[in-house]
């Protein structure tokens, strides 16, 4: 039997592989149909500007715009959306936003320089990028928190001007949203949503300006959309759906940890939910809490959805195992309810946020932690990291060589480029060494 229809593994099975390989697939279907409606979209975009944004913004949008100016959100509409916002929900936003800050400021990095014996002189220099475009959603769903957690360390790694599209179905504004962006120090707001959004940051039109990197989560259009234009501008990251992997031992409340289950699930259908547990014991007491708690939730039908399509219990041998497993899986999320998750740390390899310990729910983390809640999704946290202050800067090489300092390395530079046939770089050295003979 399954409990709201959540899968039920178990490490010691012989067909234990196989099920966990089929569990971590995602297999979210075949894109073709959309990579090929962006790549129209955004070659109409390059080419047209500002009439196809227009065009697509009536068509995806239902709404109508009559000009170019129609796509933009005034700085003073922001106010406004502030001054509306009640005073609860506003403290919320600027605690969120004020944490976010103090824990990306220790992320800054400055340029570095050392000096040789010669005089030459080899180091970094650490510069912002200068203009950035942050795509928030407004379909479905509207996320304030996500506008800080993207604008805010970019700000902070000191970018010249930030931009921000989000779309507005049916010419709704999303007044948290923006609400958000005023707090959060937004400089310009398109009202335009989907694959268009991406092409006019990525491309530029006669109102949208062109930026150096798009950050921000959409749906499929949005990232096909980002996937074409990397190279042409940055990107974050492939967002996919949301994921979390929840350790726990007999010391974790079930309620609790059924809960954190429940608030991955939340998201959508895709949405990912595993909870490994050392033993059948722990794993049952979890799943009564589903059991228990589910027809209470708002968004039951989502989570029950989530949980029976992508969802799994898991029994392991202990909690090192545990640990072991959750590598392998390199979750979004890895949430540690254990008695001693120090203990486990050290083994934690792969996995975008880690929370640990009993009180760290990782919805603490999704909103005002600190931490970013932009994490590497569907097992790439093998490879990247979180959204961070890093991601807006630029780091250039410097090299300044001393006649000394050219000298010494002029032989070994000439040896170099003879090997690979590359003559005037040979010659280029040498002039150096020979005192610019």
């Amino acid at each position: 039997m399954t409990h709201a229809g959540i899968a039920l593994l178990d490490e010691g099975d012989g067909d234990f592989p196989e099920r966990l390989d089929r569990l971590l697939s995602r297999d979210d279907g075949d894109f073709r149909d959309i990579d090929d409606a962006v790549a129209r979209i955004i070659a109409h975009v390059r080419d047209r500007g500002d009439d196809a944004v227009m065009e697509y913004t009536r068509r995806f949008d239902r709404r109508e715009v009559a000009g170019a100016n129609d796509l933009c959100i005034e700085s003073s509409e922001l106010q406004r959306s502030l001054d509306a916002l009640g005073a609860d929900q506003r403290r919320a936003l600027e605690h969120a936003r004020d944490r976010v800050e103090a824990f990306h400021r220790r992320q800054v990095e400055s340029s570095w320089s050392f000096q040789e014996p010669d005089g030459s002189r080899y180091g970094q220099l650490i510069t912002p990028l200068e203009r950035v475009g942050v795509y928030v959603p407004g379909g479905k769903a509207a996320y304030p928190s996500s506008v800080i957690m993207n604008v805010v360390p970019a700000r902070v790694a000191g970018v010249a001007q930030i931009v921000m599209t989000v779309p507005t179905p049916d010419g709704v504004v999303n007044n948290a949203v923006m609400a958000a962006a005023a707090i959060a120090g937004v400089d310009r707001v398109f009202a335009i949503g989907g694959a268009q959004a991406v092409a006019a940051l990525a491309y530029g039109t006669a109102t949208v300006p062109a930026v150096d990197k798009i950050v921000g989560p959409g749906n499929a259009y949005v990232a096909a959309a980002k996937r074409q234009v990397f190279g042409r501008v940055g990107i974050d990251m492939i967002a996919g759906p949301s994921e979390v992997v929840v350790i726990c031992d007999e010391g974790a409340d079930p309620r609790w940890v059924a809960m954190d289950l429940f608030a991955q699930a939340e998201h959508d259908e895709m949405a990912q939910s595993i909870v490994i547990c050392p033993s059948a014991t722990v794993r049952d007491a979890v799943l009564a809490a589903v059991d228990d708690l589910l027809p209470g939730m708002e968004r039951r039908d989502i989570i029950a959805a989530s949980l029976a399509k992508q969802g799994a219990a898991i029994v392991v041998e202990d909690l090192d195992a545990a640990v072991r497993l959750a590598n392998r899986i390199a979750p979004e999320h890895l949430e540690l309810l254990v008695a001693e998750p120090g203990r486990l740390l050290p083994a934690v390899r792969h996995a975008g946020a880690v929370f640990a310990g009993y009180y760290s729910a990782e919805s603490l983390g999704d909103y005002c932690a600190g931490p970013n809640h932009v994490l590497p999704t569907a097992g790439t946290a093998r490879f990247s990291s979180p959204l961070g202050v890093y991601d807006f800067v630029k780091r250039t090489s410097l090299i300044q060589c001393s006649p000394d300092g050219a000298g010494r390395l002029a032989e070994t530079a000439s040896i170099l480029a003879h090997a690979e046939a590359l003559t005037a770089h040979a010659r280029s050295a040498a002039f150096r060494g020979n005192g610019g003979k």
